[in-house]
């Protein structure tokens, strides 16, 4: 076993909930600093079903900027009647979202833009190197890339539209540098005429396969001692008692809350009610195309990224609200097939799949990272929104610092899950 700070925590238990890359990230550093530790899942790491295997796969350094921004609130109404547009609603669903729905939208504001960029840009500065740390010495090393993440637009005029993103993620060291036509094309000889002006963001990463990463990753924590149990959690309590389906029971010194979208429900049972809802993600992958990019792609116009990957292209950008219970929809699926067509007209591929899953996002668009008020055996490590995997690493980490009692030296208020009681 890797020994980070195994001193003092021989013989010291912990149960991580959540086998995502968050939880996995949590249950590998906590073993490397010598506690026991069991990672619980309904379903094993990597599996399809969650949100870790369906993502973008970008290690997307620079995506700080949140969704709800100023005149979001003014175009929503359309975007929801426009099938044309990347943002859905399961309208039987709407009762209960109208709350959630106001407080996400109250924070589009520009004041709070800045305030919730400047705290993303801490947890996902430094994600590529938060992943190789992670997977240093494991079988997940070979699933990360390292490259250019360009945004793409149809002129240079396009791009200076959203001054305001821009503007913040400059204020954050994400300059990037112009290619023109020839450019894109040295990159991506497939892009549609329509494709004129790129904006290269440079030192970024991807994962070209994200399930089996974050099952590489959890075959190591079981080959160094880690536990693994496929289990659903039914409810916690805030001295490190985790209760199963049917009934049986497990104890730690402490508990790392990091079940993503089905954290809130088990909060709740600690009396913390958060506002949280699932932003509904939804891909499809082009497995074996003619072609595929250098790098992954942020397409503004067409709301969509695109990642090239181990069995192609996959496509991603969806938000869809709808709930934890829903089958998915045919629409988005769609709007990504189309979306692709603009892309790479006459680009071929051999087959498809789509995919939707669950990505957990709380008001603010921050997650939830310290210790459950009135629960101090419990940390929280949940609520990544659309960089989920991106911050992953480091949110484990983090959870798991703090879990061993560890003195952080960063500022972690704007994460503290407690903030908004």
């Amino acid at each position: 076993m890797q020994g980070e700070d195994a001193a003092g925590s021989a013989g010291r238990r912990a149960i991580v909930v959540g086998a995502g890359i968050t939880g996995v990230a949590a249950a590998i550093r906590l073993r490397r600093m010598g506690w026991q530790v069991t990672l619980v899942d309904r379903a094993p790491p990597g599996d399809r079903g969650a949100a870790s295997f369906g993502n973008g796969g970008i290690l997307a350094r620079c995506s700080i900027v949140p969704v709800p921004v100023p005149g979001l609130l003014a175009k929503a109404p359309r975007m929801l009647f426009d099938p044309g547009e990347p943002l859905y609603l399961r309208w039987s669903y709407v009762p209960r979202m109208i709350p959630f729905l106001a407080r996400y939208l109250s924070y589009g504001r520009e004041g709070q833009v800045r305030r919730i960029a400047a705290a993303l840009a801490g947890l996902t500065g430094d994600s590529v190197d938060e992943h190789r740390a992670l997977a240093a010495g494991t079988g997940a090393e070979r699933f990360i890339e390292t490259g250019d993440y360009g945004h793409l637009f149809r002129s240079r005029a396009a791009y200076e539209k959203d001054g305001l993103a821009n503007a913040i993620r400059a204020e954050h060291g994400f300059v990037p540098y112009e290619v023109d036509r020839a450019g894109l094309l040295e990159r991506d000889p497939a892009l549609g005429e329509a494709w004129t002006f790129g904006a290269i963001y440079p030192d970024h990463g991807w994962i070209v396969n994200p399930g089996a990463y974050v099952a590489a990753l959890a075959e190591h924590f079981a080959r160094e001692g880690g536990v693994v149990r496929r289990a659903e959690v039914e409810a916690l309590d805030g001295t490190g008692r985790v209760t199963l389906a049917g009934g049986a029971a497990m104890r730690a010194d402490r508990v790392v809350l990091a079940a993503g979208a089905w954290s809130a429900r088990l909060a709740a049972g600690l009396g913390l009610r958060l506002p949280m809802e699932s932003e509904r993600g939804y891909h499809l992958a082009l497995k074996n195309p003619a072609s595929r990019p250098a790098h992954p792609w942020m397409v503004g116009e067409v709301k969509a990224v695109t990642t090239p990957m181990d069995f192609g292209i996959r496509m991603a950008g969806i938000v869809e609200f709808g709930g934890l219970e829903a089958g998915p929809s045919a629409a988005p699926p769609k709007l990504l097939r189309a979306a692709a067509a603009r892309i790479w007209p006459g680009l071929e591929w051999e087959a498809e799949e789509e995919w939707m899953g669950h990505r957990p996002v709380l008001a603010d668009s921050l997650p939830a990272i310290g210790p459950i008020p009135g629960a101090p055996a419990v940390v929280a490590a949940f609520g990544g929104q659309h960089v989920g995997l991106t911050a992953g690493p480091r949110i484990g980490r983090l959870a798991a610092e703090i879990a061993a009692g560890q003195a952080l030296n960063e500022d972690l208020s704007a994460c503290d899950p407690g903030r908004f009681r």
